[in-house]
Formats: structure tokens, C-alpha cells, sequence
């Protein structure tokens, strides 16, 4: 009865060691006892190292494509922009051109449109000089007109420089002869005014031309 019982436990140990040496075989070879291969599934870390290749290939054209496609048009919009802005400032460069041309054309339509009516004073005093004998209404006359362009040259910012008897400024006056005096004040003076100067505003307009004392 012994020897029965310690028999069983040896066949069954056998058993044992032979299904975990069958396990063994059967998880390093590939082919199972038919002799057929088996198919052995992909493990999770390869599986998830294609797909993360494969997403990124996806990922990278589906960002580089709409991005070089978003400069394209914004290169354009640029472009579009500096002819239209380059276009108009060649309009606005001519017209403005245009313009200074015309001014300068017509800069002094004001001033002539009021001298005009000096020289229709003018063509009456001739008139009368050529049928009139009256002298003296004829010299009124022509101190009516000279009074009537004085105010006219006042009016657009002319005035005469005072010049005699005032001491010799080379910023105002053009020495053209210079005379002995007897008078020690008028010496370094002006004695004579052979051309009067005028200012426009503070400017000098022209110089005038003096006799100095010396």
C-alpha cells in the first residue's frame, strides 16, 4: 500500500515536469505541434512606435502645407498692397507736381488783377496830357496815382527803407558814390538816394542806392 502511494506521487511529478517542459518549448518555438507556424501578435510598444510614426508624418504635412500656403497668400496680400500704395503715391507725386506748376504759374493772378486798375489811371492821365493845358490838374493827377500805388505796395507788405540822411548800413544800402562833406555829422551818412529800397514784411527787397559823406 506504501509502495502504491509513492508511485502515484513520482507520475504525477513526472506529469508536471513534463507539461512545464512542453510550456517552455512551445513559448521560444514559433511552430506548435502540427508543425505550423503561429502567428504571434505585435507587442503594445511596437504597435504604439508605428502609429506615432505614421501620426507624425500626418501631423507634420497637415501643419506645413496650411502654413506655407497661409504665407503664400500673405506674401500676395503684401505685394498687392506695395503696388496699389506705389501706384498712388506716382499719382499723388504728379499731381502735386501739377499743382506747383500751376501755382507758380499763377502765383501773382492777385497781385497783376490789382495793379490793373493803376494802368487804366495811367492811360486817362496820358490821355489828358495829349488834349488838356492845365498843368496843374494834371499834376494832381498823376499824385492821385502815385498815392493810389503807394497804398497798393503798402497793402502787400512793401514799404520804402528810409535811407536819408541816416547813418550808411551795408545790410540796407548800396554805397554807389561816396562825397566830401563840410558837416562832420553828415559824415558816414547817406547825403542822397540815388534809387530807393523796399522791404517785403522784414525783408529787404532791395537795397538802396546811396551817396555816403565822407
Amino acid at each position: 500500500m506504501m509502495k502504491k502511494k509513492m508511485q502515484n506521487e513520482k507520475d504525477a511529478k513526472q506529469k508536471f515536469f513534463n507539461k512545464t517542459t512542453e510550456n517552455k518549448e512551445n513559448t521560444h518555438n514559433p511552430e506548435n505541434n502540427n508543425g505550423k507556424k503561429q502567428d504571434i501578435p505585435p507587442s503594445a510598444d511596437s504597435t504604439e512606435s508605428t502609429s506615432d510614426v505614421a501620426n507624425g508624418e500626418v501631423s507634420a504635412a497637415d501643419i506645413v502645407v496650411p502654413e506655407l500656403k497661409a504665407v503664400e497668400e500673405k506674401l500676395a496680400e503684401m505685394q498687392d498692397k506695395y503696388f496699389r500704395l506705389s501706384a498712388e503715391f506716382d499719382n499723388y507725386r504728379k499731381r502735386t507736381l501739377r499743382e506747383k506748376m500751376e501755382i507758380s504759374k499763377y502765383a501773382g493772378e492777385n497781385l497783376l488783377l490789382n495793379i490793373i486798375p493803376l494802368m487804366d489811371d495811367f492811360d486817362r492821365a496820358l490821355k489828358h496830357m495829349d488834349t488838356g493845358t492845365d498843368c496843374v490838374a494834371m499834376k494832381n493827377g498823376i499824385d492821385h496815382i502815385y498815392d493810389k500805388f503807394s497804398e497798393f505796395l503798402k497793402q502787400n507788405g512793401i514799404k520804402e527803407i528810409e535811407s536819408l540822411n541816416s547813418n550808411f548800413n551795408v545790410d540796407l544800402h548800396e554805397a554807389v558814390a561816396k562825397v566830401p562833406v563840410q558837416e562832420d555829422d553828415k559824415k558816414g551818412k547817406v547825403v542822397d538816394v540815388l534809387q530807393k529800397g523796399y522791404y517785403l514784411q522784414d525783408k529787404v527787397l532791395r537795397f538802396s542806392k546811396v551817396v555816403v559823406g565822407e
